[in-house]
């Protein structure tokens, strides 16, 4: 338990603070959105192929790790879609919004969880996890905005575009191949890389506090707590029990457990702002499942076996 405490209590007192410096406006709101594009862009995928390029990536099986994630979101959609259907029939757009709160991640806060908690052995196994969950749940969500909210924003070559230019996706891609080339980097150009990837992640966490927004949490709906109740919930659960079955265990089992109990991507809000999902609520089930998880990964880790 105090392992637990160690790791994340370092990280939501940093999400906190975003959330102070957004209120007192310091910096302005406009360094904000910079700065987590040069997180985005430049400190993330600095991280990832530094720690990738340099870590011992043999003897890991990466098959069953990999498709307990893909399995455990076929089950979640296929449940989502047949409560929606024959139980709450929730409005379209509000649908689509529930559907990123249950499904997606938030990246900056699991690599920085598993790397207290893992380090970089763990860090490796989460980009191997990455680089396939990311592609696949943006597929399954434009899916779902396809269906439930047609409109003619969505392009199959500009979808394909996006994901082949997706900063995180192409990082994993390049530090994973170059480990497995052996290929080592001209050493100020690694220095480089350490030093950028060292700030990646208390921005990334900062970024994260800014975007909380307590105010839309006053308009409660069912509808939230709905969403809040799959991912921080039902996901963890069901992708440890999916994990197990495939005989995953120890580390990787723990680090599927936290990718599964992980609070929505903050992106969600720019997904549903491109493809006419419920903005409100989006930006409250983001806000209410960043705050709930501070409390529901401290009991999820404490509980679970092989955490």
């Amino acid at each position: 338990m105090e392992q637990i405490f160690t790791a994340l209590l370092p990280i939501f007192f940093i999400i906190l603070l975003g959330y102070f410096l957004k209120k007192v406006s310091f910096p302005h709101e406009s360094f904000w959105q910079y700065a987590d594009k040069f997180t985005y862009y430049i400190l993330f995928p600095s991280l990832l192929i530094y720690k990738l390029i340099n870590a011992s990536i043999t003897g890991i099986d990466g098959f069953n790790f990999v498709l307990s994630g893909i399995i455990t979101l076929i089950v979640v959609t296929g449940l989502l879609v047949f409560i929606n259907r024959f139980i709450f029939r929730f409005e379209a757009k509000a649908f689509t919004s529930i559907y990123q709160g249950s499904v997606r991640f938030n990246t900056y806060v699991f690599l920085a969880l598993i790397d207290a908690m893992f380090g970089d052995k763990g860090l490796v196994l989460a980009a191997l996890l990455i680089t396939f969950m990311i592609p696949l749940l943006n597929i399954f969500c434009v899916g779902i905005f396809s269906i439930y909210t047609p409109t003619d924003k969505i392009s199959v070559k500009g979808f394909i575009k996006s994901l082949a230019k997706n900063p995180l996706i192409v990082a994993c891609i390049v530090g994973g191949g170059l480990n497995y080339l052996g290929v080592s980097l001209f050493l100020p150009l690694d220095k480089t890389l350490q030093l950028l990837s060292s700030a990646a992640l208390p921005l990334g966490l900062l970024s994260v506090g800014v975007g909380l927004s307590i105010s839309q949490l006053n308009d409660v709906k069912m509808e939230l707590f709905f969403s809040t109740f799959v991912k921080l919930a039902v996901f963890p659960f069901l992708i440890m029990f999916i994990g197990m079955a495939l005989d995953i265990d120890g580390i990787a089992l723990g680090i599927l457990i936290l990718f599964g109990a992980m609070p929505t991507a903050s992106s969600s809000y720019i997904l549903a702002r491109q493809l006419g999902g419920d903005l409100k609520l989006m930006s409250a089930i983001i806000t209410l499942q960043t705050l709930v998880s501070m409390g529901t990964i401290t009991v999820i880790l404490s509980i679970l076996p092989n955490s």
